[in-house]
């Protein structure tokens, strides 16, 4: 009940803010729309570029997001993908025409409203005033000004307004939500009849023929370009290894910063709760306050009784099982009425009922810790690391100016920059032009930005070096191409017996196909269910087990009439002939299930008016993607 968090809410609910801020408060801005040229303009909106750079930090700034929310259970490898950065693209695009839109409505914010959204919090002082010291100090944390946090959430604020004019709109007909909760509850009883790939494989009759005509056409045997490459890597932690601290420098960081080493004053206390709402009624607040007023008096003739009667009475579960022992703290980690009460006490005293917004304490202190100031050698280690951690900071800067400049004017070998920079040519074989995943993503060279550099015109055919780029943070990678090998594919010879395995595949599961759409014919005209297998009941809830052909099959055929007969192809497999004897619906309905399911029915359908808004907006803006991450057409005219 007493722990940070639960004290501090809203202003974990701002440091969230902070970390997860929408991506188009900081690309949405005019500012923008002066930057970029003819090569690096990947997409125009209203004839105003979306640069490359610009597409680069809506990518870096989603995983930087992400990464912070999940930590170390996210991958970057799930936003490596053509889809992915294509999907960050067309935001980007939906954020400037929906800017657009809002100035032409001339929507707006308020100064009042912004101000009442940050004074909402949390970031009070005791006396209840806005702390405008904490408030600047989260933002530098994040690298923000007061003026460009305002700025972001002043648009972010408008945004929401052209949000909400769509998507309020959105509702969902009782009949058309009732009908889709009933197609979800709906079971069907079905049969299987399988024909099997492999029990036709011995009627395939092979040629030389079919196998050459099969591996002209086939991709499968393909060799994707490759590349050897030798590359050098600096990284900060690198040149960490060549900085010395002296205990001297150790000492005056000390002297400098010794009231960063003080350790506040501590209290160890324990309390009984008599728990009541604030917004009680007068009188429930009487019999708490009278029972609290009971207890103390107990403990005033038998203070050896605190931790059994707190155990007996204390409303606080989580301290009531320990005899009402809260452990050590500090200022700051209690309620305000707790901690001024818990202060002003000498060890062992006992306090008047003390009310806060939980009820009423009567708490004991049993220990005091004094302030104190840790001793040098108490944290020689922690400062020795922070001095480096600053030198290496201003090393890495000056030392990846060295390292971009020397790759790039002595052009045809990394010997220079590694000699120079103390640095080891490494090599990697059999690279292509995408990260392997058999890789760890962490190793620098196998990143899609180093790649598509080292798979440049430049680097492949003047085997020049490539730029320097940044992998990671304080992570810099350049590399040179030693030997190229373009696409090619496998020699036939050399592939023959797997063209063999793949053309007898598909004709077997040719003749399954055809096999099963006869018997289906036949069961059609007359129903009959000899050779099918036991009835199982499947629904979208009970899919478990189910080949997801058969599945979909299953559940979009037309049961007007029973038995009813469906044919699906299962791919490389067979064919599959299905018998649906029954359709059961549910007779018990679920109100709080239908009631959810008919709001996430709502939210969908806001969500497709609120894309069909942003499709008539691009085109009223004239969007073009000239550099799609997906080949498509994208263009809206």
């Amino acid at each position: 009940m007493f722990d940070f968090i639960r004290t501090h809410q809203r202003l974990m609910q701002f440091l969230l803010l902070l970390v997860i801020f929408p991506s188009f408060a900081l690309f949405g801005l005019e500012s923008y729309t002066s930057m970029g040229d003819s090569s690096t303009t990947v997409a125009k909106v209203d004839g105003q570029p979306i640069t490359q750079p610009e597409w680069d930090a809506a990518q870096r700034d989603q995983m930087e997001r992400f990464r912070q929310m999940f930590g170390e259970q996210f991958d970057p490898k799930m936003f490596d993908t053509p889809e992915a950065k294509q999907e960050v693209l067309e935001n980007l695009i939906a954020q400037r025409v929906l800017a657009a839109e809002a100035k032409r409505e001339k929507l707006s914010v308020s100064d009042q409203t912004l101000q009442q959204t940050i004074m909402g919090m949390g970031l009070t002082t005791a006396d209840g005033k806005f702390d405008i010291e904490r408030y600047k100090t989260l933002l530098a944390a994040q690298g923000m000004t007061p003026t460009m946090y305002e700025s972001n959430l002043r648009h972010d604020l408008t945004m929401q307004q052209v949000n909400a004019a769509i998507q309020a709109t959105a509702f969902a007909p009782d009949s058309l939500a009732k009908r889709l909760s009933e197609l979800g509850e709906q079971e069907r009883e079905v049969q299987y009849l399988t024909f099997k790939a492999p029990d036709y494989a011995s009627q395939v009759k092979v040629t030389d023929d079919m196998l050459k005509a099969y591996y002209d056409k086939s991709n499968e045997f393909s060799v994707p370009e490759e590349v050897k490459a030798e590359y050098v890597v600096l990284t900060a932690d690198a040149l960490a290894s060549q900085i010395n601290v002296s205990d001297a420098d150790i000492k005056s960081y000390y002297e400098q910063n010794a009231k960063h080493y003080g350790v506040d004053e501590q209290r160890r206390a324990s309390h009984i709760l008599v728990a009541v709402n604030k917004d009680a009624s007068d009188a429930d607040k009487a019999a708490a306050k009278a029972k609290a007023e009971k207890l103390l008096e107990t403990l005033r003739k038998n203070p050896s009784e605190f931790a059994k009667l707190a155990k007996e009475n204390s409303n606080d579960p989580g301290s009531a099982e320990r005899g009402g022992d809260l452990g050590f703290f500090s200022k700051g980690m209690m309620v305000k009425p707790f901690e001024d009460a818990a202060f002003k006490l000498k060890q062992g005293e006992l306090s008047d009922l003390v009310p806060s917004d939980y009820g009423f304490h009567i708490i004991k202190v049993t220990a005091i810790k004094p302030a104190s100031t840790k001793s040098l050698d108490e944290v020689k280690g922690e400062i020795a690391n922070e001095i480096r951690k600053q030198l290496v900071t201003k090393k890495y800067a000056e030392t990846a100016d060295v390292f971009n400049n020397t790759v790039y004017e002595q052009a045809d070998s990394l010997k220079t920059v590694a000699d120079k920079l103390k640095l080891k040519i490494e090599t990697a074989n059999n690279l292509s032009r995408q990260p392997n995943p058999a890789i760890a993503p962490t190793a620098p060279f196998n990143n899609q930005k180093f790649l598509a550099a080292l798979f440049s015109e430049d680097s492949l055919k003047n085997k020049r070096n490539t730029e320097a780029v940044e992998v990671a943070p304080n992570t810099l990678i350049a590399g040179r191409v030693i030997e190229y090998k373009p696409a090619s594919k496998r020699p036939f010879e050399e592939v023959k017996a797997q063209v063999r395995d793949r053309v007898i595949q598909v004709e077997a599961t040719a003749l399954a196909k055809k096999a099963g759409e006869t018997k289906l014919a036949e069961l059609k005209a007359k129903d009959d269910a000899t050779g099918f297998s036991a009835t199982q009941t499947v629904s979208r809830a009970k899919s478990q087990g189910v080949n997801p052909a058969l599945f979909l099959a299953v559940m979009k055929a037309d049961t007007s009439k029973l038995p009813a007969y469906v044919g699906v192809e299962v791919p490389n497999q067979g064919y599959g002939v299905l018998r649906i004897v029954r359709v059961v619906q549910p007779t018990k309905v679920d109100d709080a299930k239908r009631q959810a399911e008919k709001q996430q029915i709502t939210a969908a359908l806001a969500q497709e008016e609120m894309q069909a808004y942003i499709d008539v907006l691009k085109q009223k803006a004239k969007v073009k993607i000239l550099k799609p991450a997906v080949a498509k057409t994208d263009t809206v005219e």
